[in-house]
């Protein structure tokens, strides 16, 4: 997908509280080509989000549903908590079904990304787009967290998978994947199950997560910050798939 294939998830930080956009300043995950996409906050007052959404055809929203077929898919991409001047106060993710039309980043979407933690683990949330995963957050819901933590030091990219699978009675399934850039490419993933992080089931009873499954919406990537001064995180090799 290219520049003109992404929108801006609306009421996201300026420029002046977020700087971002492509970059060669940030070191690509095996397999990535010269540039990265990066963001850094520059103010450390600003509490809020930025965001992209895919504005493909068909992805806008990716419908509702049971009844069109077709509202569910995946969200695929390499993410990376970059060293700060603090390693809190941030989290990166990928998100879908963000339930808006446009998409705002007070909405409410399925997210696998990066904790707001050092160390961090990779999190599976049901959260507002513009608290992140923070879990002390009151309207975060973690879903699942990885067994393995990671120090922001070690400089990692992650390559992440989340599949919103929407069941015939209107349950959500969500599953979790990632693949090792130490061994495979981006551009050749070996997706395996996450440690610690089993299949969930939102279900249209609202038992596990104690709201309705998200059904259609809108998917891409996206950065919270809370009050927080020079933190960066940057994204690559996105990819975005919906069921038919």
């Amino acid at each position: 997908m290219g520049q003109s294939d992404w929108g801006d998830v609306s009421s996201g930080l300026t420029t002046a509280a977020v700087a971002r956009g492509v970059t060669a300043a940030i070191t690509p995950p095996n397999g990535g080509g010269s540039f990265t996409y990066g963001m850094h906050s520059l103010d450390g007052t600003s509490i809020g989000a930025v965001a992209k959404y895919v504005g493909l055809a068909n992805f806008t929203p990716t419908g509702s549903g049971p009844a069109t077929a077709d509202g569910g898919g995946s969200i695929r991409g390499a993410v990376k908590r970059l060293a700060s001047s603090g390693n809190t106060g941030f989290s990166p993710y990928l998100f879908f079904a963000a339930q808006g039309s446009p998409p705002d980043v007070d909405d409410m979407a399925y997210m696998i990304g990066l904790s707001d933690a050092d160390p961090y683990k990779i999190v599976v949330a049901k959260a507002p787009l513009i608290s992140g995963l923070n879990a002390t957050e009151d309207d975060v819901t973690i879903l699942a967290s990885s067994s393995a933590e990671y120090d922001i030091a070690d400089d990692l990219w992650h390559h992440l998978r989340l599949d919103v699978l929407v069941e015939p009675n209107g349950d959500v399934l969500l599953r979790a994947k990632s693949s090792d850039l130490s061994g495979h490419p981006l551009t050749l993933p070996d997706w395996v199950a996450i440690a610690g992080i089993s299949d969930y089931i939102d279900d249209r009873l609202r038992i596990n997560t104690g709201s309705a499954p998200l059904l259609g919406g809108y998917c891409g990537y996206g950065f919270a910050i809370a009050e927080a001064l020079n933190r960066r995180a940057a994204f690559d090799g996105i990819e975005a798939y919906r069921a038919t």
